[in-house]
């Protein structure tokens, strides 16, 4: 595994640069050493696309606060998932592949769910993608036991463990609360058919060798407390890749939607150095 000098390592599970700006105002980007890695003069003159793939709700809703957080220059485009049909990663592959046929270059995001799906893309488009974002996922079953109950994911189970992982946030938050509020947009959106569907279908997967074969630059960017896809899972895609960059920032598996700035900042300083 390869251990990066500025602190990219996977081990290295504080975040790697601070905001600052110059007398002009302008946002730059500073390593822990120091180095300026962007300038305003060095920005992207011409809009950078960056595809988002949702994770299991399939949905738009916990981008939002990312979407507000990126830079004017990256023109973010998010896939979201029919709401019925077939959900293994191939058709959904399918689905997306068709929906981005007028793009010609770019970035993709893949969240959760969607970074095996972000890492197919890669291989299936290796002349549109210029680089691939893993945030908060895994290439396996992100808890190795959960593979040997893909049997029990099914509708009545989910719906259970659903309104079980919603009570705490209806009864600890405020009905104006975002959180509360976009976590009842997408039970109304999602069916507990459709998230058993994909539960199964993570369940199943093993991307190991389509990460390894990734034909473009790969980062991760993953929380620091991460309950549901636990920091092995970045561990074992380092040692698979060890080109890829990994990116620590605070908060736990929805680190993107409560940290979109700390998102934002990974994405942005990645989509640069990969175009210098």
């Amino acid at each position: 595994m390869s251990v990066d000098p500025e602190g990219w390592a996977p081990q290295n599970k504080e975040a790697l640069c601070d905001s600052d700006r110059n007398s002009e105002g302008c946002k730059i980007l500073v390593t822990q050493n120091g180095t300026a890695l962007s300038s305003a003069d060095e920005l992207p003159s011409e809009s950078i696309t960056l595809v988002l793939l949702p994770g299991l709700d399939g949905t738009d809703v916990f981008f939002r606060p990312l979407l507000a957080a990126l830079p004017e220059w990256i023109s973010p485009v998010v896939v979201q998932f029919p709401p019925s049909g077939a959900n293994e990663y191939p058709d959904l592959l399918a689905v997306v592949r068709n929906m981005l046929t007028a793009i010609r270059s770019y970035y993709v995001l893949g969240w959760s769910f969607s970074g095996p799906l972000a890492l197919m893309l890669a291989t299936a488009e290796p002349e549109k993608v210029q680089g691939v974002v893993l945030a908060s996922t895994f290439v396996r079953p992100p808890r190795r036991i959960f593979a040997q109950l893909r049997w029990a994911a099914m509708t009545p189970t989910v719906w259970m463990i659903r309104v079980g992982k919603r009570l705490p946030v209806w009864l600890s938050r405020t009905s104006t609360d975002q959180l509360r509020q976009d976590k009842r947009e997408t039970w109304k959106r999602v069916t507990a058919q459709m998230i058993a569907a994909r539960i199964r279908t993570l369940l199943a997967v093993d991307a190991r060798h389509v990460l390894k074969r990734c034909p473009c630059p790969v980062l991760c960017v993953a929380g620091h407390d991460d309950g549901i896809v636990p920091y092995r899972n970045v561990e074992e895609m380092a040692r698979v890749r060890e080109s890829m960059r990994v990116r620590m920032i605070a908060g736990g598996h929805f680190a993107i939607y409560t940290n979109p700035a700390g998102a934002s900042e990974a994405i942005t300083e990645f989509i640069i150095r990969e175009m210098g």
